[in-house]
């Protein structure tokens, strides 16, 4: 989906999130002291206003111009907008610093691998010595075993996929695929999502 893809289905007055973080970001950032985070496809920026209400400064990146009007809303309604650098960017494009960041963190960016490939490397070449860096996506067995997600394969990728991307770059924490509970009108469905944690020296 391209930019006016999102934007059209971020237009919705209410939120087509939860406003709630991703609970596998709030578990595997428990134990890290706040400094400086990247937030990457913050969407709606759920992620980014949780970080900055533990103390995180936040630079929330995303191309949808539409998403980031509901993020600084957010924001504001949460009173944490002063932490939060909103910045309008395509990723698949967008130049980011080397060892900038504390935290380096994407939640559910779900393009074609051919897509995500040079941005997993830019994002490990941004976390700053003693940093982390944070995946959740839809894990390729989602597909076929797992509930919700894309369902096109190429948006689906794996623990192994992602820390062959990242190299030598960072030394891997955690990678596997983990189940995560959703709600639905049918009751609790498993949805299994690929989880890589990484850390710079």
């Amino acid at each position: 989906m391209e930019r006016e893809d999102w934007n059209q289905r971020y237009a919705a007055e209410e939120l087509i999130w939860t406003a709630k973080a991703n609970r596998f970001l709030m578990e595997e950032t428990a134990d890290l002291a706040p400094g400086s985070a990247l937030d990457m496809a913050t969407g709606e920026g759920r992620n980014a206003v949780w970080l900055a209400e533990q103390g995180w400064l936040v630079r929330a990146v995303d191309f949808s111009d539409v998403a980031l009007a509901k993020a600084r809303r957010l924001a504001l309604v949460r009173n944490v907008h002063e932490a939060i650098d909103f910045r309008e960017a395509d990723l698949r494009t967008y130049a980011l610093e080397a060892h900038r960041f504390d935290l380096v963190a994407l939640i559910y960016l779900q393009i074609p691998q051919v897509e995500l490939l040079p941005i997993l490397v830019r994002a490990a070449r941004a976390v700053a010595p003693g940093g982390t860096f944070l995946l959740v996506g839809h894990d390729s067995d989602n597909l076929a075993h797992g509930y919700g997600g894309p369902q096109r394969a190429e948006m689906l990728y794996t623990a192994e996929q992602v820390v062959a991307a990242l190299g030598d770059e960072l030394v891997i924490e955690k990678a596997s695929r983990v189940e995560r509970p959703v709600e639905t009108p049918d009751g609790i469905r498993v949805a299994l999502d690929c989880l890589v944690r990484a850390k710079r020296l």
